[in-house]
């Protein structure tokens, strides 16, 4: 008797867990969704000009440092290959140690100004990642949309545009604005 009350529970709890399932599924095939090209919507925006211009100009200062710095490098090493023969011992050792020195520094401000350029161009087009989110924010939650997908990358090679729709082009004309 035990068994069949405990039987009963697990089939109960069974049913139960199948209505919840089904429930889940048809309530999931009812959401909408929406999907964009984020890329193509965020270098349309109309300060992306600017802020890609005020990048660059920071990237050309960093790459006229490096190579000046390359060429004040190259311009010493060939000073001390043309000596080379000439210097006494101690001389040389002195100059092979000063350019191992300025190869290791120059690495040094290599590595260093990829950071900083990351960090520049991170610092300059988040007010503008900051308006394209605050706009997807808006449109889904007025629209109802469960979830927004961006298709660039060849993320999602397919979707069904009967199931979503695509948002690229009114998300283009409220950044316009």
């Amino acid at each position: 008797m035990k068994i069949n009350i405990l039987n009963n529970r697990i089939a109960r709890m069974a049913s139960l867990s199948l209505v919840i399932y089904a429930l889940s599924i048809s309530s999931a095939a009812a959401q909408k969704f929406a999907y964009l090209s984020y890329d193509s919507v965020f270098t349309s925006m109309p300060d992306y000009a600017i802020a890609t211009e005020n990048f660059e100009k920071i990237r050309v200062q960093y790459d006229a440092e490096g190579k000046r710095v390359e060429q004040d490098f190259n311009s010493k090493y060939e000073e001390f290959l043309d000596g080379m023969r000439d210097f006494p011992q101690s001389i040389l050792q002195k100059r092979q140690s000063e350019l191992q020195e300025l190869m290791e520094k120059n690495i040094a401000f290599k590595e260093e100004s990829r950071k900083l350029l990351k960090k520049a161009k991170d610092e300059i087009f988040a007010p503008l990642h900051q308006k394209l989110h605050n706009t997807l924010h808006l449109i889904g939650v007025e629209r109802g949309y469960a979830f927004i997908i961006n298709t660039d990358n060849n993320s999602t090679p397919f979707i069904n545009p009967a199931l979503g729709d695509d948002i690229t082009d009114e998300v283009k004309t409220r950044i316009a604005k």
